[in-house]
């Protein structure tokens, strides 16, 4: 027997609880299909076996929008969240600088600093072709071949040759020579760069307690956990779940990988060029320990490191964002490490863990002496949608082709922007795509999606 409803959710990570709570704002029949038992998505939380608490990734609460503070304040309550002041840094060579690195030169070797001045002299600005080019004419050979570079393949594990750049906007600090200049002379540091400068943090649960609370929030019966799509008919309007279930839709919202949506009803028109989609896998690896912090990261919040000597482009000191994401606070601590992987940067999941742990203690980041509680190792198949060269010739016409067949497509994999897929931005993509649907408005309904430069200069 199928079911039918007015509008049908792929997903109950950020985007589909967005659109959920839109929907039952606006008093419409929607029904929630989620692969796994629980909802959150890439923004859930888990707890090991020894009592850690660990998230999928490096998440914090930081916003563009009202309308997702107001949620986000709900959700937990005034007492549910910790609010800190950002500490983050890039381990260089044997040195701590803050960042953004381009903006606290002072704090490199003579011999580096000059090299980086430089280059950032030299730079010929200038229309890139790609990020690599962009790298280079917005920064100079120095900043480039010292940073930007090791950097970023660490993070996205492609040549930067072969990613785009018209995502950058202001997810990246575009150095001021003024302000290098200033901090060569005085020696300050310049932290306060970003709209993650201040940001917050459940005091319990994770990441995924918030997650929990806006999808208890909402009718129990509209969600379906469990229950994947496997197969889409957009001529029929009615998708087939993994438990051999058809629910016919009017609407479909999808928050499932682009390119697996498109494998689902591959007879979508372009539905082919999804192939040519490309992502990275995350590896994300939780150590619980003992003790106290050591003097150096007493502070620090999340760290990046260039260096070939680790696995890992990030590390988080987990325990500073609460002291309950450990089960004994003040006796324990953690750390957790995120590694990237693609077909050009592979990595051998069984060496991993004691890899990072040697990397950790080269860099300053775990004394020989302490005691390790706990080891977490989660995969992540899908980490981060790379911004490739050609990629908006490739996603919006896909966009536009599914739309057509009543079918939206959105979310960090969905709408395959990277430069949107933070938890404030995914949460209202779903919901603003509600909004179009209910009054058949068009494009001008999804400013996210279709005007991130605005979204993200607020």
């Amino acid at each position: 027997m199928s079911h039918k409803t007015r509008l049908l959710i792929l997903g109950a990570g950020p985007t589909g609880l967005g659109a959920a709570m839109r929907a039952e704002a606006l008093g419409l029949d929607w029904l929630i299909l989620e692969a796994a038992p629980g909802p959150g998505g890439l923004a859930a939380s888990f707890v090991d076996e020894q009592g850690f608490t660990w998230d999928l990734g490096g998440h914090v609460q930081f916003s563009h929008y009202p309308e997702f503070d107001r949620v986000m304040d709900a959700a937990l309550g005034s007492r549910g969240w910790l609010t800190h002041e950002r500490e983050s840094w890039v381990r260089f060579r044997d040195r701590w600088v803050p960042y953004p690195f381009q903006s606290n030169l002072h704090r490199l070797s003579a011999e580096d600093c000059g090299r980086c001045l430089a280059g950032l002299r030299a730079a010929p600005g200038g229309t890139p072709r790609s990020f690599g080019d962009w790298m280079d004419r917005a920064f100079g050979e120095g900043i480039s071949e010292l940073f930007m570079r090791p950097y970023n393949f660490k993070v996205w594990g492609f040549p930067p040759e072969a990613m785009d750049c018209g995502w950058v906007g202001d997810r990246v600090a575009a150095p001021e020579m003024d302000t290098v200049l200033r901090a060569i002379e005085t020696g300050e540091d310049n932290r306060s760069w970003g709209p993650n400068a201040t940001f917050r943090f459940p005091k319990r649960g994770g990441t995924g307690a918030v997650w929990r609370a806006v999808a208890g929030g909402l009718p129990p019966e509209r969600f379906r956990y469990s229950e994947g799509a496997v197969a889409v008919d957009p001529a029929g309007r009615a998708v087939r779940t993994r438990r051999g279930k058809d629910i016919q839709y009017d609407a479909l919202i999808s928050t499932v990988p682009l390119d697996s949506l498109a494998r689902m009803c591959p007879c979508v028109p372009t539905a082919g060029a999804a192939d040519r989609l490309r992502y990275t896998s995350t590896h994300v690896v939780g150590l619980g320990l003992n003790g106290q912090p050591p003097d150096a990261l007493r502070g620090k919040c999340w760290m990046y490191f260039p260096g070939a000597n680790s696995p890992y482009y990030r590390v988080t000191v987990f325990s500073h964002y609460s002291p309950h994401n450990v089960p004994k606070p003040g006796e324990q601590w953690s750390l957790m490490a995120e590694i990237s992987e693609t077909v050009h940067k592979p990595v051998d999941a069984d060496t991993l863990l004691r890899e990072t742990v040697r990397g950790l203690r080269e860099d300053g980041l775990l004394p020989e002496e302490t005691e390790i509680l706990s080891t977490a190792h989660r995969f992540l198949p899908r980490g981060y949608p790379v911004p490739f060269l050609g990629r908006d010739q490739v996603v919006d016409p896909l966009l536009r082709a599914f739309e057509t067949s009543g079918i939206y497509s959105r979310g960090r994999f969905g709408a395959w922007k990277y430069e949107v897929s933070n938890q404030d931005h995914s949460f209202m993509q779903g919901r603003e795509c509600v909004d179009r649907i209910h009054t058949g408005g068009g494009p001008e309904c999804e400013p996210t999606l279709h005007n991130p430069l605005s979204v993200n200069r607020r």
